[in-house]
């Protein structure tokens, strides 16, 4: 019985002609040959081998300024918008020609990353000549041989770790200002796989992300619409405080302060720049009149240039260990141009010094100002907590979650805000306008752009005034708390809710109910969506009945609500008796995390590069917000000085059973409690040197003896009156 084999040609894509069949050999096969053509089409090389760059040089600067023609034509202030149209592109093109020809694109091979970067031509001569020996002893078995073989070995290896270290030198050296950077590297040198850079290109395409960013917030805005009730509180009958004085115009800038910005801001470049920020920054001298005079016409005029107005949306995964594959999981960040980031900064100091002359600024508003961060929220919420709880008072904490806050933002309702609430008229409210109506984005991946797509809504995340709109946008939420009763806390979109009652007087915390449900009501009328799903609630006080039924009836936006153990408040971990024992025991996991990564590298770093990774791992983590921990129990302390002893042994390869104290006394560190006394002593001094917020000053009284003494003018501050059982065995307030 004979058998039949059938050979077939699956042509998939491909184009195929011709095909032919050959018969058979008997001398070679008894099977058939199959012939035929296919059609492939010639592509250009792979972007992961070729890629498109500029080779800029220090010569560079010398033909760029030499290529520049004379620029009187951009020195006169444009009277139209029209023309500061003109001006701007035709300023844009100009750059862009001359840095085509000084430094054109060219078509490069990327050479892949090598596995031994730190390798060179020495490390290759020594490691040659040690190999040569080898083979000389191997074949002649003879003893000079031999000891010339570990002789060269040992030279080999020695120039081999110097090299490493001097290229991990330079490496961390350049980036040491570059976290994601160093993290990253960290990551890849340990072979771990916990890394920010995430590869989307075989996921999603630019369009898709665009279409995913637009139709979230249409679906967002349209949710909003369907909740808003039929008879919706407008923004117009809000109660505005009228500003005693009118903010019209802005005011010009002279070339110095323009150096200043230009020299100040960080080199970030956009790909819509005309060239890079890097090379503008030492051209600046020959190119800073026409710069000057552009951003003084936009001041004048009330308009924006509208290159100034198109943004590249970067999809930012929100962290690393989310699905990269799902669109849900990223977040689109605005990359602007970066002389309208420069606009930007001109416009912001000048609206901001603006607010605080006249105490526009919400006061329990912490976001994006000066002298105010995260660490001064968390203290004042604290102080106000730990103070309750030693009378003897429950508090509840709730902790209000938005969604898309920045980009679902109404244009008209924010500049109605700006002209009622805050004052702002004139060729400013104009320049305002300009500045929200008619901008575009378009998303970039892996050098491929999507369609373009006008902003209909909110402010561009990564810009300059974004944040600074967007608080000015949320003013009057302010007022709607206080009408409650309610105490709060905001940090940007971040706001926190906390009131405290007596255990057998619970029904006071229905006022944070009626306050919930009239912010959630002002949030739809302007177009915020409050996302219930994701708010948290957390119970401060003792263990008790009133607790327990507290916790059994608690309803919030109309849903039954549990609480939690713990909440993660701006960073820190909040649990229900404020002992931070779980923020500490978080802080200890991933402090000792990084210290592990840090010790495989400990052999090929150089003491200050090994301490810079420390520092920016670890001891970045032991202070952030570590006033919090003022009064806490030593042993929380002594877990985080644990941490600390171990970094330094890590460091200075002390060995386990030596003494510490010497140690950190040579490396000049402070010991946990006192980088923690350190820390209340600087926002203390800060606090009464008018360097802290209003909510920090206020809390600070100064001792006024009754009667005239030699101690009433040496500064000494009162004392507050406490008891002993506090919550989380604290026996003071922070500041008080």
């Amino acid at each position: 019985m004979s058998s039949i084999a059938l050979y077939l040609i699956l042509p998939h894509g491909i184009d195929v002609d011709g095909v032919e069949i050959m018969q058979p050999s008997d001398d070679i096969s008894d099977h058939y040959l199959v012939l035929c053509k296919l059609h492939i089409a010639k592509t250009v090389n792979s972007t992961s081998c070729y890629k498109y760059g500029r080779t800029i040089t220090s010569t560079t600067k010398v033909c760029f300024v030499s290529n520049l023609p004379d620029v009187s034509q951009f020195l006169s202030i444009s009277k139209t918008s029209e023309q500061l149209d003109d001006v701007t592109e035709t300023m844009d093109s100009l750059f862009s020609s001359i840095l085509n020809t000084v430094a054109p694109l060219r078509l490069r091979k990327v050479k892949e990353n090598s596995l031994t970067p730190w390798c060179n031509e020495h490390t290759r001569t020594l490691k040659r000549a040690a190999r040569k020996m080898e083979r000389s002893w191997r074949k002649t078995k003879l003893e000079v041989f031999r000891i010339a073989w570990r002789e060269s070995n040992l030279s080999y290896r020695k120039a081999l770790k110097t090299a490493k270290s001097d290229y991990f030198s330079s490496l961390l050296e350049e980036n040491k200002h570059n976290p994601r950077y160093l993290f990253n590297t960290v990551a890849k040198l340990t072979k771990n796989k916990a890394s920010t850079s995430v590869d989307i290109s075989q996921h999603h395409s630019s369009n898709d992300f665009m279409n995913y960013f637009t139709s979230k917030v249409d679906t967002i805005r349209d949710k909003i619409v369907t909740m808003q009730p039929s008879a919706t509180v407008s923004h117009q009958t809000v109660h505005y405080r009228s500003p005693e004085e009118q903010f019209h115009s802005f005011s010009t800038i002279g070339e110095e302060e323009l150096y200043k910005l230009v020299k100040s801001s960080k080199p970030t470049t956009c790909m819509l720049d005309p060239i890079p920020s890097k090379l503008l920054k030492e051209v600046l001298p020959e190119v800073i009149d026409p710069l000057l005079t552009i951003i003084n016409s936009s001041l004048l005029l009330g308009y924006v240039p509208k290159s100034f107005k198109l943004a590249v949306i970067k999809p930012l995964i929100k962290k690393p260990q989310l699905d990269p594959k799902e669109l849900v999981n990223y977040r689109p960040i605005s990359n602007l141009p970066f002389l309208s980031k420069i606009l930007e900064k001109v416009v912001s100091s000048q609206l901001y010094s603006f607010l605080e002359k006249n105490g526009i600024c919400e006061d329990f508003q912490s976001g994006f100002r000066p002298y105010h961060s995260t660490e001064t929220a968390l203290l004042r919420v604290t102080n106000d907590l730990l103070l309750s709880s030693d009378r003897g008072c429950i508090s509840l904490l709730v902790l209000l979650d938005l969604s898309a806050a920045f980009d679902t933002i109404d244009h008209t309702i924010l500049l109605h805000r700006l002209e009622h609430f805050v004052g702002i008229n004139g060729s400013a409210l104009a320049w305002f306008k300009s500045y929200l109506y008619d901008r575009h984005q378009f998303v970039a991946v892996n050098e491929e752009v999507s369609y373009r797509s006008q902003v209909q809504y909110g402010v561009p995340q990564g810009s300059v005034l974004g944040p600074l709109l967007f608080t000015l946008y949320m003013l009057p939420l302010g007022d709607i708390i206080r009408k409650h009763g309610v105490s709060f806390h905001c940090y940007a979109d971040d706001t926190q809710l906390y009131i405290s009652s007596r255990p057998g007087e619970t029904y006071q915390f229905e006022k944070l109910t009626e306050c919930i449900v009239d912010i959630k009501n002002w949030m739809t009328s302007n177009f915020l969506l409050l996302n219930s799903e994701k708010t948290e609630v957390l119970i401060i006080g003792p263990k008790s009945s009133a607790c327990n039924d507290l916790e059994r009836c608690l309803s919030l936006d109309g849903c039954s609500v549990n609480s939690s153990s713990s909440v993660r408040n701006l960073g820190v971990l909040f649990d229900s008796n404020l002992s931070l024992e779980s923020h500490v025991s978080s802080i200890c996991k991933t402090a000792f995390f990084h210290l592990k990564n840090i010790s495989k590298l400990r052999p090929m770093l150089s003491m200050s590069n090994a301490e810079m990774l420390i520092h920016a791992f670890m001891t970045s983590r032991l202070d952030y917000c570590n006033a919090l921990l003022g009064g806490c129990s030593a042993r929380l302390v002594n877990k985080l000085q644990l941490v600390q002893n171990a970094a330094a042994r890590v460091l200075t390869r002390t060995r386990k059973y030596d003494h510490i104290s010497p140690v950190l006394s040579t490396l000049h560190w402070l010991p946990i409690k006192h980088r923690i006394d350190f820390k209340i002593l600087l926002i203390t001094y800060k606090a009464l040197n008018g360097l802290a917020p209003q909510y920090l000053n206020e809390l600070l009284l100064h001792y006024s003896p009754p009667h005239p003494l030699c101690s009433q003018n040496s500064g000494n501050l009162i004392i507050p009156r406490i008891s002993k059982s506090t919550a989380g065995g604290r026996s003071f307030s922070y500041l008080n």
